[in-house]
């Protein structure tokens, strides 16, 4: 089993990782040829929420190298905050200005290598992080991860949440205003109403004995979401077609919405597919739709009782 990869994305790595660190303490990362899954799916998390995302090597990675029996796939499990650590250790440019209270690198890194490795019978994930100090002198740092390499039984198990076809897809405004208005929410209700609709309109709303409280947006686009073609999925010219002004709903947890809106830091596209009373999923974009380098994948669960 052999890996090796060099970053050369360090700052997008961080963001995604940074993201994750929000939700849970650990994820699990498989590297295949192509892409870079990160997936949080823990049914202890706020609300059911999980996270499934897919990165395009190619986005993050150069020199890029994995070989093993397992179709050339590597599946581990690591905290998110060692390895948020070990990224942010690699460049002053992959913190976030926002997190005060990082202590800054004193060099910047030219050269950002990955790879699996062993250290006393434990499997790591070592960066080595190759630079020059502010001073001229140049700088070698290491980095190791400790991790826990999953079997391929374990990795078969993994699986989606299956949900049904989405009513309504809604392209989001900003997730950092969509933040700000929810943070002002969350001390008046725990339970959050979604609503959609496929003539463009967006609805928040909380509805409590104390308050009740509305905040729409109109003319959003409604994308059309790629699905599997299916033999069945023949339109029937005697069916009516579904009324565009009717809402969709999804009631989800408050806290659930805000720990995904934490990756208003990755975004830069983000499209909510209400499936009605069920789920919301909710796909995040690593650059423009046409040539994304990935997508995050929030499944926030409907709130069967809430408060609202």
């Amino acid at each position: 089993m052999r890996f090796r990869a060099t970053i050369e994305n360090v700052p997008i790595f961080f963001r995604i990782i940074q993201a994750m660190e929000k939700l849970q303490k650990k994820c699990i990362i498989k590297f295949t040829e192509t892409d870079m899954h990160v997936i949080c799916n823990d049914e202890a998390n706020e609300g059911g929420i999980q996270v499934w995302s897919v990165v395009k090597v190619d986005s993050i990675f150069t020199s890029y190298r994995i070989q093993s029996n397992a179709n050339n796939e590597i599946t581990m499990t690591l905290s998110t905050e060692a390895l948020l650590s070990a990224l942010r250790s690699s460049s002053s440019s992959a913190s976030s200005s926002s997190v005060a209270a990082t202590v800054l690198p004193t060099y910047d890194a030219d050269e950002v290598v990955m790879k699996l490795a062993k250290k006393n019978d434990q499997a790591v994930l070592s960066f080595e992080m190759f630079g020059v100090s502010r001073s001229g002198r140049k700088v070698r740092v290491a980095h190791d991860v400790r991790i826990d390499v999953m079997r391929p039984t374990e990795v078969e198990k993994l699986h989606e949440p299956l949900c049904p076809d989405p009513d309504v897809n809604i392209l989001l405004p900003s997730l950092q205003k969509l933040r700000t208005i929810v943070e002002r929410i969350r001390p008046l209700s725990n339970v959050l109403v979604l609503r959609a609709n496929n003539s463009g309109k967006l609805q928040l709303s909380i509805n409590t004995d104390t308050v009740k409280l509305e905040t729409q947006w109109l003319r959003c686009a409604n994308p059309p979401m790629r699905q599997a073609p299916n033999a069945d999925d023949v339109e029937d010219p005697s069916l009516e077609k579904p009324d565009p002004d009717k809402l969709f709903s999804v009631l989800v947890s408050v806290r659930s919405f805000l720990q995904f809106l934490n990756s208003h830091i990755v975004s830069t596209t983000t499209i909510a597919c209400l499936c009605q009373n069920h789920c919301a999923i909710l796909y995040v974009y690593i650059g423009e739709i046409a040539d994304a380098g990935g997508v995050l994948t929030y499944y926030i669960p409907t709130v069967i009782d809430g408060d609202d």
